[in-house]
């Protein structure tokens, strides 16, 4: 369920529509979610340059599984209560909320931000801080996924939400087949960093040490790769290296290199089968008890279960 914001910004419903829209369980011959719009206001939405009808009014946000909020048009204005009342509502009974961009304001104003990590656009940092000083801001990502409640960063951002959503749902191998067809990257590196300061580039170009040292550390995964290391191959120091690679990412070599190991051991258990301790060599945690931790931690689940529940949707 999308809630449809008076002078929201046409890009997030757009992306929520592209990406969860029915049109892929048509598409993947998969069950699919069932992609609806709701709005406090009567009658049609001013949606960027467009006028839209909504399918439902705030009631349908009673049924909703997923709530997604949009950028807020006016981070300054208070939120509809109605609107706040009804995600509260949504919230208490077990549904899953997620906003793109500013719709992080609209959470927090309800209060179910409280006491978590959350992240919104980095130009907002501080205007959302001093608003709501309960939550704990994390300006250096895309996303962040709190469990029942997840927030993106800037509206582009939402793109990498959405496929995280597919990729919970659905696995991997279905999320990258989404990105493939709409041709983005399935899962984007580092953070809003990237685009505050110095970006990284995705692939590594000719006298390029630093391309070519994250290009080639995902050719290394299955063993130690210890920061001495890959700045030696950046020829840099190993301060300077975890510095640099901090500025241009957002995030540390050794959280990049987990987010990497993570991500092929989802894929060697979706598309092979690979007992769960060669799938940790393979991957780089070492033993099937690393991994089970590690998947334990970050997906609230095991390897076999992820298996089972992945595999029959391969594509």
């Amino acid at each position: 369920m999308v809630v449809l914001l008076d002078g929201t910004s046409a890009l997030e419903p757009a992306v929520a529509d592209d990406f969860l829209g029915e049109a892929w369980g048509r598409e993947l011959g998969l069950p699919w979610y069932r992609y609806a719009t709701c709005s406090p206001h009567p009658g049609p939405v001013r949606i960027g340059g467009l006028r839209v009808l909504p399918d439902h009014g705030l009631e349908a946000l009673a049924r909703a599984d997923t709530v997604l909020v949009p950028a807020s048009p006016d981070v300054d204005a208070p939120s509809d209560p109605a609107l706040l009342d009804a995600l509260r509502r949504a919230h208490r009974r077990g549904a899953r909320l997620v906003s793109f961009c500013t719709g992080a304001f609209v959470l927090a104003e309800a209060g179910l931000l409280d006491g978590r990590r959350a992240t919104t656009h980095w130009a907002h940092t501080d205007d959302f801080r001093a608003r709501f000083p309960a939550v704990r801001l994390d300006p250096a990502v895309l996303y962040v996924d709190d469990g029942d409640v997840l927030t993106a960063a800037g509206s582009a951002a939402s793109i990498d939400l959405a496929l995280h959503l597919i990729r919970t749902d659905f696995g991997a191998e279905i999320a990258n087949t989404v990105a493939r067809l709409q041709v983005v990257p399935p899962h984007r590196r580092g953070g809003q960093a990237q685009y505050v300061r110095q970006p990284v580039e995705p692939a590594a170009t000719a006298g390029d040490p630093w391309g070519a040292t994250l290009e080639w550390a995902l050719t290394q995964l299955h063993r130690p790769l210890p920061v001495t290391e890959l700045a030696g191959r950046a020829a840099l120091s190993p301060r300077h290296f975890t510095r640099l690679f901090q500025d241009r990412t957002g995030t540390t070599p050794h959280q990049w290199l987990i987010t990497q190991r993570m991500a092929l051991a989802q894929r060697l258990l979706e598309s092979t089968d690979q007992p769960v301790d060669q799938v940790a060599g393979a991957s780089g945690f070492g033993t099937g008890t690393s991994l089970r931790q590690h998947f334990r931690r970050q997906l609230g689940t095991t390897p076999l279960a992820y298996r089972r529940t992945f595999r029959q949707h391969v594509v």
